[in-house]
């Protein structure tokens, strides 16, 4: 399928889904349906790439920056008045004695800025285990409007070429996108009194052991609007489910909202509403990470003509990279495959949109390290003599390289 033809089902797609149906059965069945053919039909770089064309390349809000500190940076910028998500991002970046570094944004700092997202996830305003962090209400966070900027600062990052968060949870991205059969677990719970609470309940094995327990727990059980006593032991199942919904979803609703309301910028929360299958990788967390297999896939070598003596060595060293792509994913090196993928475009993670410029690589004589340009997206490899030669010159180009261990 051509693009124009992905975008030509986009357009067709994009429209609110309307499922008429007879039962709620059918209505959940036919919609995960729905949602897997949209899936297959257009991806997430397609979608992006069309919310992306309303960005205005002429006009630019600044951003200055000092790696130390990316997060205070993010928020004075996004708080800006002058600041609108429709203009293009110029990002620049300070080193750790305050002079401006040479670098001008033409994409690689704005992507190595928009690479936020460790700062966002340690913010007061989330809650739960690391992979699966849902918004917890905090007054100071509501007072400085947190929750509505956290979800603008996905929502722009998305759109201008940045990567997901990749760490909420499942439930808050189901109700975000308007699920009804929505479910978490008990170890979502971090508040130890109430999860022991509903371990006990879960565990009734007779109905008048699980009366017994709701008695001990109607004050908690009140409170979070799921106080009664079910006819049978199987009752507590959604006596559970409605206090783990109520604790993750209900408890923070005003937060959820605004959070919501800021994923609405540049159109985001209708894309992850209508293709919620397409970006839920970038959105939650996923174990189909940055492998040495992707990575290679992503940088193109730029290899002299054939039968060349030039070419010959090439072919040599791009061997070699291929391998150390292997033996960094088996963390035989110094450095990891974020590490790369950040050292040459300024991005730690692959976006739900596609890396523009093309990730290249060149075959650099003048120097004995590697050497990269986030604004091209290149690395320039060492035409070393021997692999562990390449190696350690390829750790020690990386490791040197501006932001190197600040996140």
């Amino acid at each position: 399928m051509t693009m124009r033809d992905k975008l030509s089902n986009y357009t067709r797609l994009y429209a609110p889904i309307v499922i008429e149906s007879d039962s709620e059965g059918s209505d959940q069945s036919t919609q995960h349906v729905e949602e897997e053919w949209i899936s297959d039909a257009i991806s997430a770089a397609d979608i992006v790439s069309d919310l992306s064309q309303k960005i205005m390349r002429t006009s630019c809000s600044r951003f200055n920056k000092n790696r130390a500190n990316i997060w205070d940076g993010a928020v004075r910028g996004f708080k800006r008045a002058s600041y609108d998500p429709l203009h293009d991002m110029l990002v620049k970046f300070t080193d750790d004695e305050g002079s401006t570094e040479d670098a001008v944004d033409t994409g690689g700092p704005k992507c190595e800025f928009l690479t936020l997202m460790d700062c966002l996830k340690a913010r007061r305003i989330f809650d739960g285990p690391e992979n699966g962090r849902f918004l917890t209400f905090n007054n100071a966070a509501v007072r400085e409007d947190e929750y509505f900027l956290a979800g603008r600062m996905i929502a722009v990052s998305i759109v201008h070429g940045g990567p997901g968060p990749r760490f909420l949870s499942n439930m808050l991205y189901d109700y975000l996108i308007g699920r009804t059969d929505i479910n978490g677990t008990v170890e979502d719970v971090t508040d130890e009194t109430m999860k022991a609470a509903l371990i006990e309940i879960s565990s009734a094995e007779s109905l008048d052991e699980l009366h017994a327990l709701i008695e001990k727990y109607e004050s908690l059980l009140q409170t979070a609007g799921c106080f009664d006593f079910p006819q049978s032991v199987k009752g507590k199942d959604n006596i559970v489910k409605d206090f783990i919904l109520w604790y993750i979803i209900y408890r923070n609703q005003y937060s959820v909202q605004r959070f919501r309301d800021g994923l609405s910028t540049l159109d985001v929360i209708n894309a992850l509403e209508q293709h919620p299958i397409a970006f839920r990788p970038y959105m939650c967390y996923s174990v189909d990470r940055l492998t040495s297999v992707s990575l290679e896939d992503v940088f193109k070598p730029q290899l002299s003509e054939p039968g060349s003596t030039r070419r010959q060595k090439e072919t040599r060293i791009l061997g070699y990279w291929r391998d150390y792509l292997l033996d960094t994913g088996e963390q035989e090196t110094g450095v990891s495959l974020q590490n790369i993928l950040m050292f040459a475009t300024g991005l730690d993670s692959l976006p739900p949109s596609t890396i523009v410029p093309q990730p290249r690589l060149i075959f650099e004589r003048s120097s004995k390290f590697s050497i990269a340009s986030t604004c091209a997206n290149t690395i320039k490899l060492p035409v070393s003599k021997s692999y562990d030669e390449f190696k350690n010159a390829m750790d020690f180009g990386i490791q040197n390289s501006p932001g190197f261990g600040l996140r």
